[in-house]
């Protein structure tokens, strides 16, 4: 047994790693230069992109009985899950609570976002009891940007992967309980634009979610897209990139933490809180190396940052499939009140599952960024100029592989 993610978790046996290397660097390198051949010019049209679906089930979607069981659901299942964490039994062997935060809560949006949309903008508790509270809304700064996010999201990573009793059902539900009531101040200060770039949750939902096949377009229609269309629906804000990178970087360290080397450190608090620091400190600046090599190609007027942040989002996307996809199988089974079953999926499995979450990931990213690419660098340095995201691409894509398979 390891602790990871607040809760315990079966340790994943190693994959053959020179195997998975080679296979997941060959996969992105193929990929890439596939790409320069047949994809000539930007195919990607963002919000304008999308078959209509029917429109009796966007009328559904859009009616006053959807939004309003969907906040009424979405506030009873905090409620329950707050009066289960501050009541409940004391230890997380006995109380779902922990399961629900970090398996079915934490780990679901992704699935839930990739495949309904941003469905956790409607659901969200938070945002539901800060509309009812009347108030004359002040002006967010937009030099804000996501930067309330990244507060948040570290509170969050430092509690899940740092704090030594975050699988405290009370730890849990003092940390929910805080967050929430600053949350529904800030909301009911500021509206519904703060939930947009200030809380942690819905704003990750979010980013999830412009991979989804589901989305609008700009003519307010429900649509199903090509989801790469749906990167490109993200608007540019500051800390955008920042936000992304700090989810990759945690995941990084949640991969070094299951190493032996890590564990025979015994780094306590400090150490942990330093090593989490340190691997997303890595994780920008690599991203920032590449984008500094990138510059010089730019045409002109085009800031590579927020250019390129959305293509960062399949990785992060990857990268929480591969860390979290063996944790939600086994500790998710707390959340029913049951021992956990170690034999439900065979760690052949759990491999190929990190494997093909990491590759998918990077490969998404590539092309995302090539039809940015040929969009905005200079048309005699198209291929050249995306060597050095292409060489950021490998290396993620080398450490992920090795993170996960413990080596």
């Amino acid at each position: 047994m390891i602790l990871a993610h607040g809760l315990g978790g079966r340790s994943d046996l190693p994959v053959p790693l020179w195997l998975a290397l080679y296979a997941g660097a060959a996969a992105v390198v193929v990929s890439f230069f596939a790409l320069t051949v047949f994809w000539k010019k930007p195919r990607l049209r963002g919000a304008a992109a999308g078959r209509a679906l029917p429109l009796g089930l966007q009328r559904f979607v859009d009616s006053t009985f959807s939004q309003v069981a969907s906040h009424v659901v979405g506030v009873a299942l905090f409620v329950g899950f707050l009066a289960m964490a501050w009541a409940g039994p004391g230890s997380s062997a006995d109380n779902p609570a922990p399961a629900w935060f970090y398996v079915w809560f934490w780990v679901g949006l992704v699935p839930l976002s990739l495949l309904f949309g941003p469905v956790w903008r409607r659901l969200n508790p938070l945002r539901t009891v800060a509309s009812l509270i009347p108030s004359r809304h002040r002006e967010l700064p937009d030099r804000l940007g996501y930067l309330p996010a990244i507060a948040g999201l570290l509170a969050f990573l430092w509690l899940e992967l740092v704090f030594p009793h975050s699988d405290s059902p009370r730890a849990i539900a003092s940390f929910c309980t805080v967050y929430a009531v600053i949350h529904i101040a800030f909301g009911a200060a500021f509206g519904p634009r703060w939930f947009d770039r200030g809380d942690a949750f819905e704003v990750y939902a979010r980013l999830v979610a412009a991979l989804s096949p589901f989305g609008r377009r700009d003519d307010g229609r429900l649509v199903v897209r090509n989801p790469l269309d749906g990167l490109l629906t993200i608007s540019p804000a500051p800390w955008l990139t920042a936000l992304v990178l700090v989810v990759l970087g945690s995941t990084a360290f949640d991969g070094l933490t299951r190493l032996p080397f890590w564990t025979s450190l015994d780094a306590g608090v400090l150490g942990g809180t330093a090593g989490l620091a340190a691997c997303i400190a890595l994780t920008y600046g690599a991203y920032a190396g590449a984008i500094s090599l990138t510059r010089p190609y730019l045409r002109r007027g085009f800031d590579p940052y927020p250019a390129f942040a959305p293509s960062l989002i399949p990785i992060m996307v990857g990268y929480t499939v591969a860390h979290y996809f063996s944790f939600a199988v086994f500790s998710g089974q707390q959340g029913f009140g049951r021992t956990i079953d170690y034999t439900v999926v065979s760690t052949g499995m759990i491999a190929l599952v990190q494997i093909a979450g990491i590759v998918a990931g990077h490969v998404l990213a590539v092309t995302s960024a090539h039809d940015r690419s040929v969009g905005v660098l200079r048309a005699n340095y198209v291929k050249v100029g995306q060597y050095p995201m292409l060489a950021l691409m490998i290396g993620y894509t080398a450490l992920g592989i090795a993170l996960v398979s413990g080596s």
